[in-house]
């Protein structure tokens, strides 16, 4: 029984003091892989520092955050498409729609997000989508609506921490993508009770997004890949099945993304 933490900022400097004991810790619950999502050009060296040290277990996507879309984000993105350029990478992300915090460069969010899903398509890599609502406007929604509009041939990856209504889970499988379940759906107003029992094991991987949004019952505090199993352990108990079950189906949903050049860490 492995499992695989699809999206956590390992690289964050919440983590520079106890960085290698936090990854222990991982291997100690049998989390065998952790899938790095950059958000700027600041946290490309200790990503990339990581994915050296630790090849086959932290594995680097490329991409720019929604959040760090300022008025630099022309900058940004020559940043990205020369280390797509340069280096293996196992996924274009984070990219996509965040209302939450900030409306000042929506639209230049929108040229970000559309350049970074034609770089996925046509290296043929799969993205992680960041999608926060706010403002009154449905960051899930119209980021599917502009999927759907461009219709990139191939295109796949995760709705990164999902926490929507089944009609937008069944849309987002409709597209080709996986359901990145996090420590929300352990969370008692966290809405994903209602939803998980209908979707299919087949559409779900695992994530931390540590070291933020931490599961239940360790929700405020600093969160970390080891938490993984929490997450499972709560998807088994919705759908009613054993751990080993969801560990065994995520894990194999993760490693279905993985790009041909990662095909070394693929059973045989």
């Amino acid at each position: 029984m492995t499992f695989i933490d699809t999206h956590a900022h390992i690289y964050d400097d919440q983590f520079d003091d106890d960085r290698d004991v936090m990854l222990h810790r991982a291997e100690t619950q049998l989390v065998s892989q952790i899938w790095m999502p950059n958000c700027a050009r600041e946290t490309v060296p200790g990503m990339m520092a990581l994915a050296e040290q630790y090849p086959e277990r932290c594995l680097p996507m490329m991409g720019l955050h929604p959040a760090y879309v300022t008025d630099t984000f022309a900058d940004e993105l020559a940043n990205v498409e020369d280390q797509l350029s340069r280096h293996a990478f196992m996924a274009v992300g984070e990219i996509g729609l965040d209302f939450y915090w900030d409306m000042s460069f929506v639209d230049q969010q929108f040229v970000a997000f559309e350049t970074q899903l034609r770089w996925a398509a046509e290296q043929k890599l799969p993205v992680s989508m960041h999608t926060r609502s706010g403002h009154d406007r449905n960051a899930f929604s119209e980021a599917a609506d502009l999927i759907e509009k461009l219709a990139l041939p191939g295109l796949t990856g995760i709705f990164h921490c999902f926490v929507g209504t089944l009609d937008e889970a069944n849309r987002a499988i409709n597209l080709g993508f996986k359901l990145g379940i996090g420590g929300v759906s352990t969370f008692k107003n966290g809405g994903l009770h209602t939803v998980l029992p209908h979707v299919d094991l087949a559409q779900l991987v695992l994530e931390t997004d540590a070291p933020y949004l931490a599961p239940v019952p360790y929700r405020g505090k600093r969160n970390e890949p080891s938490y993984v199993q929490i997450i499972a352990q709560r998807i088994a108990d919705l759908k009613q099945i054993s751990l080993d079950d969801v560990a065994r189906h995520t894990t194999a949903n993760a490693l279905s993304l993985l790009p041909a050049l990662y095909a070394n860490l693929l059973p045989d």
